[in-house]
């Protein structure tokens, strides 16, 4: 980020208070002389005048990238890191204090080098592109800062007055030097910047190649659309290059900052097309503050008798204007220049050796500047500069947060804000799309096709598909004026009749890519029938041919030949399966998943009839993928017999959307296919939207989240429970900003179970009930909630909470429950609460329960101690609702039962162990007993007296209906039951209410997914 796009984010009245808490104020007993002082004896938390601990260091830092992030515009990387960010420039600030140098050097050293030294002293920090990019500048700004608070001090002056004599000579040296020049510095100094406004000017634009579409802008500005990509390079592992043991290693680097994070200055930088290697170079040449850029495209400069000499290098790529005699020799011998070559593999291959030799002619005679040469992936063998000092570095495909900002960046450049969601919610849920998306390029025409058509994509995946080839394989180059390179120019037709018939031979062998040599085979086949083609070369030249050019055939190795993208490799499998008649072999493959796209692919590419065999197939093997497939290849196809759609349509209707749970179930089983069938809530009855975001929730998914993002507004209690009990399946960030920020909260607990999701949920406003999950301290916990609402709070495996004084401060708390909080032992400090429900499960040696009269509900999940359970529960006529799990009773039984006379509800759920006669007689004898919750198979054996008050009955049943039908005459009065069936129960809701003829009984077979 530009210090003048942070100082728009972070005003000088944030970071200067901020920063100024860092440093020892200046005064009495300060300590500080007119010598020049470590920096180490400068800040506030070190020595003997601390004032600021390591926490409050990170606070100050939380607060400037919080303000950062409150700023104006686009945030300048995910919200979601914004803490990590915070932790980094903590530490990056702390380090400080580790310096070894004085106030005067620091000084001296400039505020970039001050903050290159404090990121080396720190730990390196795991951050995305645009994090660490952010950081880095933010780093910057606060070195700045300091800096300026060094030159404030009083005795700052007067150390620097004598710094400056002893080195007044040294400078009027180099300034005789430099005058010695010439009068050409100062032109020099001139033409630069406005050398520098020419490129910010041309190259602050992005083009996108191969648009048939009329009415959608082909360029938009850099500054707001460009992505900060990554590059991969083979690096040596933790043993080093000389270890007995090496050990490669692929390494992740931001590419913008090759030079600076490998320290190398010769880059060979290879990418596939539309990777974005173009748009770097553009990238560099506008934002490069300490070097001279040079842009030189090889496809305009080779077209020339010989390649230019410094002097020529703006004249041959049409700057306009001229820069001083002797400019471009005095920039490349004082090492100031950024030299950028692009398209190595847009030269013909007999002048690459040419372009080899006048490139280390230039590198040799000017050492010192830095050179980056761009190819795509087969252009040049590897290591073909490996012996000239050059890197080799790969541009890395786009991953999910990336294509998300690239959407949203081309969307904002593009003027388009109302299309920019609805295609997110087609790359979440279509995943062919989301794979296709993987560079800019490929992005960027979706985006462009996206808007080309007002706000969707073409309705059948084969346009685009067709679109994409179209561009790619001819309309790209043509554009460029790059056609008939090497004395061959190919027609779209002809390559994909080459293409189609590579692809269809790795997908029937199941493979991913082949050798070299069984691509030239297939191709000396082929040939005969593609006569444009074999009049321009034979099969090693038309491959070489392809995999320069094509843009969707590659050599990840050599030898090796593959496809740039699956999607390709499925689509042009199917069209020469389905131009061949191979469908019985399409139909003999449906059962494997991986032939999945290719069936849809070759239904779309069929002809009508031939569209009624391939899914009345499908439908014939009766099983319910097949037929989830058989429709979803209803959407790909241009035209289908009537008869045989209502048919599909009718197989399928029986399984979306989903009635029951254990449908929602089963159509999850089939595979992320159902994502796109998956109907809204509109019209549904809650049984059904509630199986529908089940099937999402199972499913888990990218695709899921355009779903489940329907029913974020749905009211039904089952559905809002699904959505918030779900989270844990979905990037946490994304999924509480989608979904959790505008479900309903109303008796919605939200469930806490990592720190990256507590990190998310402290993003959104806070809930009232909360269960949160590890070793939280009470000051995270509180930092997170409004204490002044917070009214359930649940513990789980919290080993940090010992002490339960806190909640005293929490005037609306009403329900507490620690699960497994080993410490949290003495309930005693609960007694100033006003707790209604309190839970324990899992903390053995607990004492103080017995002091808590004012609670109504209560559930216990560690042995009670004593004879009976009046021993350790609390006596009070509040307690109305007592539930009893785990091992609670393995001492007690049910003893004392009849004595609490207050309660009207009882659970006794698995696994308490079976009860026994003496149990139940507890049970018969508590009168005010009204509502009874058990478990089937855990029960004595009948005789057994009447249970004449209880008149609601809750059943869990993992044997079905038999494994009551001896108790169920216990229960004349019963009114209401509901029953949860095991899962391989018996599912028929008749047979549970044939148990009780006088009862409503409902039945219910999971409560969520």
């Amino acid at each position: 980020m530009d210090p003048a796009v942070l100082g728009t984010r972070l005003a000088t009245s944030v970071i200067v208070p901020a920063l100024r808490k860092l440093l020892v104020q200046e005064g009495p007993g300060a300590g500080l002389t007119d010598r020049p002082v470590r920096i180490s004896g400068l800040v506030s938390f070190k020595g003997e005048k601390r004032t600021l601990t390591e926490r409050d260091v990170e606070h100050l830092a939380r607060k400037l990238v919080t303000a950062a992030l409150d700023g104006p515009g686009e945030p300048p990387f995910p919200y979601d890191e914004g803490e990590a960010v915070a932790l980094a420039l903590a530490r990056t600030l702390r380090s400080l204090g580790d310096l070894d140098m004085d106030d005067v050097q620091a000084v001296r050293l400039g505020h970039r080098e001050l903050a290159r030294a404090l990121r080396s002293a720190a730990p390196a920090p795991d951050l995305s592109t645009d994090a660490a990019y952010f950081l880095d500048s933010l780093t910057e700004w606060a070195c700045l800062h300091v800096l300026h608070f060094f030159t404030q001090r009083s005795t700052f002056v007067a150390r620097t007055l004598v710094e400056q004599s002893r080195g007044q000579a040294e400078t009027i040296a180099k300034l005789d030097a430099l005058l010695a020049r010439g009068p050409g510095s100062g032109a020099d100094r001139a033409f630069e910047e406005r050398y520098r406004r020419y490129l910010a000017l041309r190259h602050n634009r992005l083009t996108i190649f191969g648009l048939d579409a009329g009415d959608t802008a082909d360029t938009w500005p850099l500054d707001l659309a460009y992505l900060h990509l990554e590059a991969t390079t083979t690096d040596d592992g933790p043993f080093g290059p000389d270890s007995p043991e090496p050990s490669a290693v692929t390494v992740r680097l931001p590419v913008a900052d090759a030079f600076a994070v490998r320290g190398h200055d010769r880059v060979l930088l290879r990418g596939g097309a539309g990777s974005g290697k173009t748009t770097l170079i553009q990238w560099l040449a506008t934002t490069t503050e300490d070097r001279i850029p040079y842009v030189l495209p090889l496809r305009t400069l080779v077209r020339a008798a010989r390649l230019p000499s410094p002097a020529d290098f703006l004249a041959g790529t049409d700057c306009p204007h001229t820069p001083p005699d002797g400019w471009a020799e005095r920039v490349l011998t004082d090492g100031r220049a950024l030299v950028m070559v692009d398209g190595l593999d847009e030269v013909p291959a007999a002048d690459r050796l040419r372009v080899r030799d006048w490139l280390l002619s230039l590198v040799r005679g000017y050492p010192g500047n830095r050179w980056l040469l761009t190819a795509r992936p087969t252009a040049v063998r590897p290591e073909w500069l490996a012996d000239d000092g050059f890197a080799e570095l790969a541009l890395a495909p786009m991953d999910g947060p990336r294509v998300t900002a690239f959407v949203r960046r081309w969307h904002t450049a593009a003027g388009a804000p109302e299309h920019e969601e609805p295609l997110l919610d087609a790359l979440r849920t279509k995943p062919d799309l989301a794979r296709l998306a993987a560079n800019p390029l490929m992005c960027g025409l979706i985006c462009a096709l996206h808007r080309a058509r007002r706000g969707y994509l073409p309705p059948r995946r084969k346009a685009l598909y067709d679109a994409a080839l179209q561009m790619i394989l001819t309309e790209r180059d043509r554009q460029r004026g790059m056609g008939d390179l090497d004395g061959i120019g190919l027609e779209t037709e002809d390559q994909i009749e080459l293409l189609q018939r590579l692809a269809y031979a790795l997908v029937l062998a199941g493979r991913s890519e082949m050798d070299e040599d069984t691509a030239l085979s297939l191709l000396e086949r082929a040939l005969p029938s593609v006569p444009a083609a074999a009049a321009q070369g034979d099969a090693p030249a038309i491959l070489r041919h392809l995999l320069l050019r094509s843009g969707v055939l590659r050599s990840p190795a050599p030898g090796i030949v593959d496809f740039a993208h699956r999607t390709f490799l499925d689509h042009l499998a199917a069209r020469y399966a389905v131009e061949e008649g191979h469908f019985d072999v399409l139909l003999g493959r449906a059962d494997d998943t991986q032939w999945e796209d290719v069936l849809r692919m070759a239904v779309a590419h069929a002809r009508t009839r031939e569209r009624g065999r391939l899914l009345r197939g499908l439908l014939a093997a009766g099983t319910p993928r097949l037929t989830l497939l058989a429709l979803a290849c209803l959407q790909d196809a241009t035209s289908v017999d009537q008869e045989v759609a209502e048919e599909v349509r009718q197989r399928a209707a029986a399984l979306i959307p989903p009635r029951t749970l254990t449908e929602a179930e089963r159509l999850a089983e089939a595979g992320r296919i159902v994502l796109e069938l998956l109907p809204g809530p509109q019209g549904l009855p809650d049984d059904e939207a509630h199986a529908v975001v089940v099937t999402a929730s199972l499913l888990g998914e990218e695709g899921s989240l355009p779903v489940l993002k329907k029913y974020r507004d749905h009211p039904s209690f089952q559905v809002r429970r699904q959505l918030v009990g779900t989270w844990h399946r979905f990037p946490a960030q994304e999924y509480a900003d989608e979904v959790l920020a505008h479900v309903d909260r109303d008796q919605l607990d939200l469930t806490v179970r990592s720190r990256e999701q507590w990190e998310a949920a402290r993003t959104m406003a806070p809930w009232a009930r909360l269960d949160l999950a590890g070793s939280f301290t009470w000051e995270e916990i509180l930092a997170g909630t409004d204490p002044e609402r917070l009214e359930s709070l649940a513990l789980s495996d919290n080993t940090a909470v010992d002490d339960l004084r806190p909640l005293r401060d929490l005037p609306a708390l009403r329900s507490l429950t620690l699960r497994r909080c080993p410490h949290a032992t003495d309930l005693g400090p609960l007694v100033d609460t006003p707790l209604q429900h309190l839970g324990v499960l899992g903390v053995p040696g607990t004492h103080g329960l017995a002091s808590l009269k004012r609670l109504s509900s209560l559930t216990i999940g560690y042995p009670l101690s004593g004879a009976a359970l009046t021993d350790e529960l609390p006596f009070s006529d509040r307690l109305r609702t007592l539930y009893l799990t785990g091992d609670a009773i393995t001492r007690t039984r049910l003893r004392g039962l009849p004595v609490l006379s207050g309660l009207t509800f009882l659970s006794l759920s698995a696994p308490l162990g079976d009860l026994d006669a003496d149990d139940w007689e507890d049970l018969a004898d508590h009168t005010g007993l009204t509502t009874l919750f058990l478990v089937g198979g855990t029960l004595p054996r009948p005789p057994l007296p009447a249970l004449p008050h209880v008149v609601n009955l809750g059943l869990y049943l993992p044997g079905g209906p038999a494994q009551f039908a001896d108790h169920a005459p216990l229960f004349p009065a019963l009114r209401f039951a509901e029953v949860f069936p095991g899962p391989s129960a018996d599912p028929d809701p008749a047979a549970y209410a044939r148990l009780f003829p006088g009862a409503r009984v409902t039945v219910r077979h999971r409560r969520q997914a």
